[in-house]
This record gives C-alpha cells, structure tokens and sequence, in this order.
C-alpha cells in the first residue's frame, strides 16, 4: 500500500504519526497486508516536495504528533489548539506556520519535563546519530539566522566551512542548534514505534531514496567536494531528464549533479552511511530514478531547459558492491521507469534487485508492451499506479474509448470499477510483490492525485478524510490477497526484513 503520512486525517492540520499512523497500521492488519510504501520522510523544502529535502537523513518535524507529546509530558493538553476543520489538503503555507512553535515549545519543555528515560534515549540518538545530525542541527540553525537564504548565499567563510567561523557559530546558535537535536530525536522516537508496531503486525516498510538530493540541503553544505559546485557553492551541472513525447524540452530538475570520483575515492563511504541509516529507519529500500546509477543525464547549469544535456556515466555496480560488502545483501527495490536502455536492465538482474511493473502503462500498444502481465516474470514489483500518476478512476475516464475497449477486453471486465479491476489484476500477476496506492483502493477521481511530474506547485498535498478507511476495504482486499496466495505465513511473517516476499 502507499501512503505517505503527510495524509493521514491527522487533527492538526497535517497528517502525522500519532493516532491515526497507528490506526493505519491496524487497518492493513486486518485487511492481510504485508507491505507499506512511503514517500522520502525527510525534512521538505521548496514546493514541499519530500524529493526536495533538507536532508538524506533527518526526519520532517512537521510529522511529529502533538498528542504524542502530550503522552510524554513535553506539553499538556490545554497547550494543544483546537482541531483544525477536516480537509483533503495539507494547506502547507498554513502548517509550516502553525506547528513548528508547538514543537519549540515541547523542545523548550525537555529539560525540566522530560523523564530520566527519555533524556537517556535523547542521548544515546545524539551519540549515534552525531555524525549527520552535528552538521543537520548548524545548517538549520544558521538557515534560521540566516532568514532561510540558502546556504551559497551566506557569507563565505561559512559557505566555505572554515574552522573558525564554523566554531563560533555553534557557540552563537547553541540553543537552535540543540532545538535541532531535539526535534530529530522527537521525530525519531515517534517514527520508530509506528514502524515496530508495522513490524509487530508482519508489516514491512518500505522507504524511498531519492537519487539525488537538493542544492540547499545539509548534505551539499557539508559535503561540496562530492559535487559539481563552483566557487560560490553553485551546480556546474544539473540533474533533470531528456526531451521525450511527453515534454519537448525535457525535465530540469536543477539538482547538484555527483562527482562520482570523489565519492569513489572516499570508498563511497557517504552513500554507505545513506543505505544504514535508511534502513534504520525502513525494512526495505525504493531506489527512486535507478537508471542514474548507469548514466545520467547532464546540463549545463546555465541552460534553462534540459534539451543541451548529455548521458554521463553513473557509478554502475561499484557503489552497490561497496554497499554490498560494508552492510551484506542489501533489501532494495528499484525505479526503473523512463527512458530504459539495455544496460540499465542488465545493472538491475545483475544485481538481482526487482524493478517495477506500472498496470497505467500496459494498455499503450500492442501485445508486447512490458508492461502487460503475461509478459511479466516474477522478480517486480506490480504497482497499479504510484504517486507519480493520475489515479486509475481519473486515469481510466480521460483515455480514449479504443484502449478503453482494449483494457476492457484484456481484463474480462466491464470497466464500471476498474480501480479494482486493476487491483486484482495485480495481486493475480506473477510478479512477487504487489502495491497500490491508497487512492485507488478508495477507487478516487482525479482529486485524489498525490503529484504532477513537471508541476511546480499544489502537489504532495492530498489528505485522507477522518473515516474514510473502513473495514469493508480491508476485508476486500484480504479476499483477494489470500485469493492469489499473497498472504503470508505466520512462520514467514516474524522476519519483516526478508528480501523476497509473494505478499501485498
């Protein structure tokens, strides 16, 4: 199933990972699910992308629940607002206003609050976690005195990390920088019961990393040597995608490109550190846009368009075998949608890694399309959708009546419920592991869009509706996830992080 958190029909405007995180859990339980995909949950920048992060590893403060703490003694009931009106929309120029002086306040209560016990685990995070999180407190803190300038429009010797300046202004923003700490610790401890309880229930999550990361983010600043950065701090060269039938100028995302040298001559030792911590915080890891690890596409980073590019080569199966030897058979999943050449494909069975299968992209062409399920073999993933798509409702109703006809004719259906149709589709593939997004399990219209690759703004914001879930859905799909032998034994159930699973 994916759901990102952010849409939960959490009270506070935003969903979080308090009761409502908890009820989910419960409800993919009860309806027989093994897996549970989210979007990135670090902390979002421009546009509230969770793909435009603030960094690879901390986690987004506007996710920490409230009334959890509340439970913790960090405020008390009456220092909760009122609940905001039920919304299907995170008003995040609301939120990102609203919250964050809550949690200040919960911060600001710690020291005098907080019990033995937590004070106790909020140390051990810090000394485990010191080694981002040092680096992610400063560059928030100095963010905030900055007035959220990006960090190339400091002043030098900050930009530039020199000793000194780097020195005083942890000593000048002490209080930012451990309010910092302590929010990632709150996010932390909330994030990592949610999942036990998942995992209690033989439910794996399955977290996203995003390939690349955002220029104004903690990892550029404290690691400019591992990109193509002018002396100023600015990309050399952009990440983004080629001209294809869906754009004529191709897609500039304007991410900082690698500088797969350096990193290599580090021993890959910060990618390493990202697949750790990812699976600290996850059972099982989507690579998003795999094909960069083979070649990327390169621009100039004074062209505004993404048409004068080039493939350059990605790091290929070294970096993986790193990986593979610093941390053993990593659990992953890859992104291998687009432009896919022969090589990406042969990366991906090289490295054994399932790719995905996209049931919105079958119905295009003729009998071979790759995407069609008899033409499937079991290593992928079938998703109905993901969050990058329209959802089958409004998919369905805006294609014309000829490949209507077709899906119609390929499914043995009447198309009157065709986000279902789909749904069982999926789990009857042969493909092991199966995924829909929530949205059409709801069988939703357009409304319930999650993103829109290429569109700048209203994305990522789409809420469920207090009650909106209920039993009959979760005995549906139960149905037919032990109609199609998706459900998995007890036995099998009591390791959540094993890679190979035939359940949904």
């Amino acid at each position: 199933m994916i759901l990102h958190p952010t849409s939960f029909a959490s009270p506070y405007g935003i969903g979080d990972l308090g009761p409502e995180a908890h009820a989910f859990v419960d409800w993919l339980a009860s309806g027989q699910q093994r897996l549970w995909q989210l979007l990135p949950l670090g902390p979002t920048g421009y546009g509230a992308s969770p793909y435009a992060s603030r960094s690879a590893f901390a986690g987004n403060p506007l996710l920490i629940s409230p009334e959890l703490l509340v439970e913790d003694g960090l405020l008390t009931a009456e220092d909760l607002p009122e609940p905001t009106p039920p919304s299907d929309r995170v008003h995040f120029h609301i939120v990102e206003h609203a919250k964050p002086p809550l949690i200040h306040q919960a911060v600001g209560r710690f020291e005098a609050a907080a019990s033995p016990a937590l004070r106790e685990e909020l140390e051990r995070f810090t000394l485990d976690h010191a080694w981002w999180l040092d680096d992610f407190a400063l560059f928030m803190a100095l963010h905030v005195s900055f007035n959220s300038r990006p960090w190339h429009e400091w002043p030098a010797a900050i930009r530039m990390r020199k000793p000194d300046a780097l020195e005083r202004a942890r000593r000048d923003l002490a209080e930012l920088v451990h309010r910092e700490s302590v929010t990632q610790f709150l996010f932390w401890r909330q994030w990592q019961t949610v999942r036990r309880r998942a995992n209690d229930a033989g439910i794996r999550v399955i977290g996203d990393i995003p390939i690349f990361v955002a220029l104004d983010s903690a990892d550029v600043w404290a690691n400019p040597e591992m990109f193509w950065l002018d002396r100023q701090g600015r990309p050399q060269f952009v990440a983004g995608v080629p001209p294809d039938l869906f754009s004529e100028t191709g897609q500039r995302w304007g991410n900082p490109l690698y500088r797969w040298d350096a990193i290599k001559a580090n021993g890959y030792r910060w990618w390493i550190e990202r697949f750790r911590a990812t699976l600290e915080m996850v059972d099982v890891i989507r690579i998003d846009h795999f094909r960069g690890f083979q070649a990327y596409w390169e621009i100039p980073a004074r062209h505004s368009t993404a048409e004068k590019g080039r493939w350059a080569p990605g790091p290929g199966h070294d970096l993986f075998r790193a990986a593979r030897e610093a941390l053993g058979e990593l659990p992953i999943l890859v992104e291998d949608l687009g432009e896919i050449t022969p090589d990406v494909v042969e990366l991906r069975e090289e490295l054994g890694y399932p790719g995905m299968k996209v049931l919105q992209f079958a119905f295009d062409s003729g009998p071979t399309n790759p995407y069609l399920p008899h033409n499937y073999d079991a290593n992928f993933v079938v998703y109905t959708g993901t969050h990058d798509n329209d959802t089958t409702v409004s998919w369905f109703e805006q294609l014309p009546e000829k490949t209507r006809d077709h899906i119609r004719r390929y499914l043995g259906v009447d198309g009157l419920d065709i986000a279902w149709d789909l749904i069982r589709q999926a789990l009857a593939s042969v493909a092991d592991l199966a995924i829909v997004p929530i949205q059409d399990v709801l069988a939703l219209g357009g409304a319930g869009r999650m993103n829109h690759p290429g569109q700048s703004a209203g994305n990522w914001s789409w809420r469920l509706q207090p009650g909106q879930l209920v039993p009959e859905h979760a005995q549906r799909l139960g149905e037919l996830a032990s109609l199609y032998g998706r459900v998995v034994a007890e036995e099998e159930a009591e390791s959540p992080t094993e890679s190979e699973s035939s359940s949904i």
